[in-house]
């Protein structure tokens, strides 16, 4: 099956997720699929083809906005159903967890089971789950329809890369196909966090959700009526159920750990034991995927060093990027008194900025001067733009104090997404294409997600820690998000020493296909 889609987004946070110069369809499901190959359904012809590219677009873009959406209206969430600021953290966890870590999993449900089949299930797991998202009355309750819906979009972007390019066969289609996708999945995460920010001023926050209602039914249906049949590989498959269960409850033990820290202390009993228990599950998929006959991610993938370091890269650097959405939401509302729809509308230039790099810039760069090249110095600008947020005083302009932190980081995330991916692929033949993609966009969703549990905890502590001492609210918010924020800068200056010492510029793979970024990665 042929798919992808970084986000990431997820990030969420996501993702999801690059998707620059769209020379060719990414591979995001697991090596074992596509060796198998499938007895492929005849395309579309005429305009229901492109009728069924709209409905393609409309479920990638209803994920992609889940990622960002949530983050003007973190504010009245936390107010509504009484979020300590650690705890906030689950609302976009939750969601990222689930997307990341049953990505593979989803996609070789759709070997089995057939794509269109599965695509279907995923609609209608994402949109049940935002109807329970909107009716939570309780943060529990919250908290566990977002992990649903990350359910749902972990299937639905599994599979609509590969549904893509079995309706537009020819070249000149593809490429017309995926340009009309990737613009959409580009674009979703601006549009979330205006969507967000109107929705939740002119009505409240349950619509953010409530929004997907409508436009998932319609999805469904027409996705019923227009998308190709295909028939699975049945039971002749293999399903590694139990290392996509360990590669999903070990970032969330681990994310649940961090959390509690900040309230029950970084070295009590408790938490050393949860960490312990983290690892112990990480460690037993290390053992499991080495012993399976065909595990969800081989290991043999990780002997090669740019895979490796690209996906280091890849789980440090949204660490400053969600964390930026996660504490610059908070910091715009809770500090500077913003609205919800003044937050989205700020954070517009910032998206702008890794919409234009991604779809115009990177890939011509990339060809110009190599991904390395292009790597490392717009890591250095996303971590340039976290240091400027960690001076940002609570008096702030957002001109001065906001608006250039936010050019430099959405410059520099544009410049990041499509080389990380490409470095991460890096001399993978077909059969390894889609694992090295797949396993990609789990590095970032992880990566986004535990990262901003170490943010929000770690800013969380230092804020009750000013306030027990005498600090005004808006003093001791503030120290927490420059807390946060640096290190965030600090883990981003990580991935440019990784990305320095570690990536090498590679060689071609004489099997290797021209790739552009993969589908299910929550972008900005």
């Amino acid at each position: 099956m042929r798919v992808g889609p970084e986000r990431e987004q997820g990030g969420g946070a996501t993702a999801t997720l690059e998707r620059e110069d769209h020379q060719a369809v990414v591979d995001a499901t697991p090596a074992p699929a596509i060796a198998g190959g499938w007895d492929l359904p005849a395309p579309l012809d005429g305009a229901r083809r492109w009728i069924a590219l709209v409905v393609l677009c409309v479920g990638q873009l209803m994920i992609v906005l889940d990622a960002t959406v949530v983050n003007v209206a973190l504010p009245s969430i936390q107010r509504d159903l009484h979020f300590s600021q650690a705890s906030l953290a689950w609302v976009i966890n939750g969601y990222l967890i689930t997307f990341g870590g049953l990505l593979l999993l989803a996609g070789r449900l759709g070997d089995l089971l057939g794509r269109r089949r599965v695509f279907l299930a995923g609609l209608v797991v994402f949109t049940v789950a935002s109807l329970l998202c909107g009716l939570a009355p309780t943060e529990g309750l919250l908290i566990g329809a977002r992990f649903l819906q990350g359910i749902g979009a972990a299937v639905v972007a599994s599979m609509v890369l590969g549904i893509l390019v079995t309706l537009f066969p020819r070249p000149q289609q593809t490429a017309t196909a995926m340009s009309i996708y990737a613009f959409v999945a580009s674009a979703g995460g601006s549009i979330g966090l205006l969507v967000g920010g109107a929705l939740t001023q002119a009505l409240n926050w349950h619509w953010i959700f409530f929004v997907n209602l409508p436009i998932g039914a319609v999805a469904v249906v027409l996705a019923a009526l227009l998308i190709p049949d295909h028939q699975g590989i049945g039971r002749r498959g293999e399903l590694d159920v139990g290392g996509a269960l360990l590669v999903t409850a070990a970032p969330a033990l681990a994310v649940y750990t961090i959390l509690q820290a900040s309230d029950g202390g970084w070295y009590s009993v408790r938490t050393i034991g949860l960490a312990a228990a983290a690892v112990a599950l990480a460690a037993a998929f290390v053992v499991l995927e080495s012993r399976l006959r065909n595990p969800l991610v081989p290991l043999r993938i990780f002997r090669a060093r740019n895979v490796v370091g690209a996906n280091a890269v890849r789980a440090l650097f949204p660490i400053g990027l969600f964390g930026s959405f996660f504490m610059g939401a908070l910091y715009l509302q809770h500090v500077l008194g913003y609205s919800a729809l003044g937050t989205g509308l700020a954070f517009l230039p910032m998206n702008l900025c890794v919409s234009l790099f991604s779809l115009f810039l990177t890939a011509r760069l990339v060809s110009r001067f190599g991904a390395k090249r292009l790597l490392v110095p717009g890591l250095t600008l996303v971590a340039a733009g976290l240091a400027l947020y960690a001076r940002a005083p609570v008096d702030g302009s957002y001109l001065t104090d906001v608006l250039p932190a936010m050019l430099l980081m959405g410059a520099g995330a544009g410049l990041v997404f499509m080389p990380s991916v490409s470095l991460a692929m890096a001399g993978s033949g077909t059969r390894d294409s889609g694992l090295a993609s797949g396993v990609a966009n789990v590095a970032l969703q992880m990566g986004a997600a535990l990262g901003v549990a170490v943010l929000a905890s770690i800013s969380n502590a230092r804020t009750n820690d000013l306030l027990a001492h005498g600090a005004s609210r808006a003093s001791a918010l503030t120290s927490g998000y420059h807390l946060g924020f640096a290190i965030a800068s600090g883990c981003v200056l990580l991935a440019v020493v990784v990305a320095a010492a570690v990536l090498r510029t590679p060689k071609p793979h004489p099997e290797a296909k021209p790739v552009a970024p993969s589908a299910g990665e929550a972008r900005p």
